[in-house]
């Protein structure tokens, strides 16, 4: 398939197109803005930015979190940072952590357009960035094309790609070849990302490692957390993250363990506190109805914030129950500070799994699931550094979470040799910033 046959399946298929992204927002809730001007190109009386702006892409919560380093190394230079995205959670991610850099102006964000080849030369044309950057695997062939006409180098960063992506990308023909080849540069994640990037058809791609190790903790939040934990003075596993109906499959297993120790009597001494924490929004009633239709005794972190973060009478509400439900976003950095053992989820079924780094940083021991081919590489090297451990099935992942905060010697091993893996792979984000710098200056 080339270009022009890409444009005009995706002008036949956008009523289609258009429904299903009215559906998931529908689904996620928020404000997608799904038929807005913006995600069409169109600004109104929107003022154009008077600096020519760094432009990264982070389409989600994880690519947003990933770019976080990133984007803070850029402001931190002075630069003008356009951050965009595609979902609802990305923009309020990015919104939070950036939230006076935008009220500054110094952070503008916005909708990507869709790939329309009208809608990105009206984005290219308003807002005239400098140098453009995607992070992961947002690859859009209209996107691409107008900015290497538009003369704005594009670099795609933290760049994952799995054999299911590239074989994907190989049946689409000429289009995706053409797309991967008119990067400037590209940084993967891994010699292996960068050699299946290359038979998609990209150039010169090199290995710069994950943005996610240099991931900038907010120690704030960490500290109220562990300050929350000392005055609880429980045992807290976190479930993090998870995804489709993994909340309904740790439920399961969370009542059944305690009902084993109930009926041992071994849950009278200090009790296991779960925190369970779904990734999107539209997930949170209904973990709360299925805690409930399974009797166990929950209270949500919304309610505890309306008490008082610290109050007595929230951590006397975190006593009472069998769960903490997170339903809230933009916490999950005080969540690990709250726990002694993250089982990250996402992996538990075939969706490839979440970003574990987060909690190796924060120095928590970490449980993941089968499926973990969104991190495959950092995954394996995690596990033989003795960071993480796997298990197959959520009420295995509980039963070892639980025999980890109960072994301090194994639990304290596993914590360092965490944050020692995280900082041997620091250095992404500036071995990125020296390639953008290489890019934008060969186009000057």
């Amino acid at each position: 398939m080339n270009r022009f046959f890409y444009t005009a399946s995706i002008r036949i298929l956008a009523p289609a197109l258009m429904a299903w992204m009215g559906l998931r927002a529908r689904r996620a809730g928020g404000e997608w803005q799904v038929l807005s001007g913006p995600r069409f190109g169109f600004y109104g009386a929107l003022p154009a930015p008077e600096k020519a702006p760094v432009w990264v892409h982070a389409v989600s919560l994880g690519e947003t979190r990933a770019a976080q380093p990133l984007i803070r190394a850029l402001l931190d230079q002075g630069e003008t940072v356009l951050l965009t995205h595609m979902t609802v959670t990305g923009r309020t991610e990015g919104a939070n952590a950036f939230a006076a850099e935008i009220a500054s102006g110094q952070l503008l964000q916005q909708w990507l357009p869709y790939d329309f080849p009208g809608s990105v030369r009206r984005f290219f044309a308003h807002y005239r960035p400098c140098a453009g950057v995607l992070i992961e695997r947002e690859v859009w062939p209209n996107l691409l094309a107008t900015a290497q006409r538009q003369g704005v180098p594009m670099m795609l960063a933290s760049a994952r790609f799995s054999e299911n992506a590239l074989r994907t990308s190989l049946k689409a023909g000429s289009v995706m070849r053409r797309a991967y080849r008119s990067f400037k540069l590209i940084y993967a994640q891994s010699l292996a990302d960068a050699q299946r990037l290359e038979l998609a058809g990209a150039q010169g791609v090199r290995v710069s490692g994950n943005l996610k190790f240099d991931v900038v903790l907010p120690q704030d939040k960490i500290e109220r957390g562990r300050g929350f934990a000392s005055a609880l003075g429980r045992r807290v596993v976190v479930i993090a993250s998870t995804r489709e109906t993994e909340h309904a499959d740790f439920t399961d297993a969370i009542a059944h363990y305690l009902r084993r120790e109930r009926e041992h009597g071994s849950e009278l001494h200090s009790p296991v506190l779960f925190v369970l924490i779904p990734r999107h929004p539209e997930r949170f009633d209904e973990a709360a109805d299925y805690l409930n239709q399974l009797g166990l005794r929950s209270v949500r972190r919304s309610e505890l914030l309306e008490q008082g973060d610290t109050s007595t009478s929230a951590i006397q509400a975190c006593r009472e129950v069998d769960v903490l439900l997170g339903d809230t976003i933009g916490e999950m950095h005080w969540y690990y500070g709250l726990a002694r053992v993250a089982i990250v989820a996402g992996s538990f079924q075939p969706l490839g799994g979440q970003n574990f780094i987060e909690a190796c940083a924060v120095g928590v021991p970490v449980i993941v699931g089968p499926h973990t081919h969104n991190f495959a590489q950092a995954m394996q090297d995690a596990m033989q550094a003795g960071a993480a451990i796997r298990a197959s099935t959520p009420a295995l992942a509980l039963q070892q979470a639980v025999e980890l905060v109960d072994d301090p010697a194994r639990h304290h091993k596993m914590a360092d040799a965490g944050l020692h893996w995280v900082q041997m792979h620091e250095g992404a984000v500036q071995r990125v910033l020296s390639g953008l710098a290489q890019i934008r200056d060969s186009n000057t």
